[in-house]
Formats: structure tokens, sequence, C-alpha cells
């Protein structure tokens, strides 16, 4: 049977491991790629455990480093062509100022990675689902490319640049057999938010009094989406957790 490969950025933490493993389940071998190396080969270890017969390959990428990205397309080629499913999971805050007390290294880390990063994956990662004339691309987008928080103005940019891409992506690949998701969580529980703030006792904060999504929440949400019939696309996806209501309406106990 042919192999089909699912491509997952930001897959060494999160919504991108715990997607991993879901995807896994669903036959498909698996390309992982972040950062952090170390953490990227305990996963493939644990999958391999879980799946005996799992492909799956692991690279360290910065995916802001547009060279860098062009020589992993060219390093996977032969895995590439069996490509049916890209997930742009890589992406993060940094900071909660107010536009007149940002830091342009935030601003900068946000969108280097967010819009640009995406960018660069997805573009070289095209003429591989095109010559398959099928396909998958995922973008995890978030409420926060929908709604505006306060503090929050460049990230939300940034989801909110994720969510016009996509809506163009569908338009540009009409007819190509090539289906486009945008998937927008409100609040979930990952290393999100100790990046955003550097500091445990303030992520910690943020989901005190309340139960948010987990990152398996978004991953089954994931494994749904993707195996929809092909002739089903689910365009735009708003999850929330029950204790959320808005970007800035939550339910605390306390």
């Amino acid at each position: 049977m042919r192999m089909k490969l699912a491509l997952i950025t930001g897959a060494s933490a999160g919504i991108g491991a715990a997607t991993a493993a879901e995807l896994a389940g669903l036959g498909y071998s698996l390309l992982l790629v972040a950062r952090r190396k170390e953490r990227l080969s305990i996963l493939q270890d644990q999958l391999q455990t879980s799946y005996p017969n799992l492909q799956v390959w692991t690279e360290s990428l910065d995916i802001t480093n547009h060279g860098a990205v062009v020589d992993f397309f060219k390093k996977y080629e032969p895995q590439l062509k069996s490509l049916e499913l890209l997930l742009n999971n890589a992406g993060l805050a940094k900071g909660a100022d107010k536009v007149q007390d940002g830091l342009w290294a935030d601003w900068d880390v946000m969108i280097e990675t967010n819009v640009k990063g995406l960018l660069s994956v997805t573009r070289q990662a095209l003429p591989f689902l095109l010559a398959n004339k099928k396909g998958h691309i995922v973008n995890i987008g978030s409420v926060a490319g929908r709604w505006i928080y306060p503090g929050g103005a460049v990230y939300c940019a940034s989801k909110f640049a994720v969510r016009a891409l996509t809506e163009g992506l569908r338009m540009d690949l009409l007819g190509k057999n090539i289906r486009v998701t945008n998937i927008e969580p409100g609040m979930v529980h990952t290393e999100f938010s100790r990046v955003r703030f550097s500091d445990q006792t303030k992520a910690d904060q943020v989901y005190a009094g309340m139960k948010p999504l987990t990152a398996a929440d978004i991953a089954e949400t994931i494994a749904w989406v993707v195996s929809r019939p092909s002739h089903v696309n689910i365009q735009e996806l708003v999850i929330y957790p029950t204790d959320q209501a808005s970007v800035r309406d939550v339910s605390r106990t306390e």
C-alpha cells in the first residue's frame, strides 16, 4: 500500500506531538520537525513503541531560516513524494505589552515564525502536494486571528495573517484537489503561555481556576478534520473550552 506522509512543524511538544500520535493511529507515516532535536528523538521512540511498524523521521529545523527550510525539503525529497498532509503547527506568542511598550524582538520572532515561517514551509511543500494531485494543508490559527484583545495586537495580527493566508491558499488551490483548513483554538494548556511570558508562575495564572483545552483535544479535532471524505473540506473550525466564551470572557472558580 502506498505510504501517506504527514509533515508536522512544531512537533516536539504540545499540539504537534499529540497530533503525531493521532495521525500514527490513522496510518500516516510521519516527518516531524522542530528546533529541539532531543525532544523529537524522545517522541520518535514513544511513537515507535506504540506503533512498531510506523515510519517516522525527525529533523531539527528552524522554520524562520528559509535557506534551512529549502535544504530540508531537498534532503527529504524521497519521503516527501508521498506527502498528503502538511500541519503548520509551529507558532508562538511573546510578551503581552501594549504597542507603545512592546519589544521589537518579540514582534520580530512572532512574525518570522507565525507568518513567514508558515509561508516558507508551505511554499516548499506545495509542489509535492500538487504533483500528487491531492492533499490537505492544516494551519493552526487562533481565536486571536478573529478577535483582538489588549496587549495582543501583534500576536493577533500574526494570526489574522494566518487566517488570510489560509483563505488565499484555498482560493489559489481551487480545482487542485487540495483541502485547506484553519483550526482556531481558544485557551489550550501547552507550553504556549510559558514561552510567552518566560515565567512559569505567570503561565500558570493564565489557566488558574478554569479548565482549558488540552493538546489532545486539538489533536483529536485535527484527526477528525483530515479523515473526512475527500470531497469534504472543513474550512474553519473555532474551538473553545466550555469555560471560555470569547478571547476576554473566561469563567474562573475562586
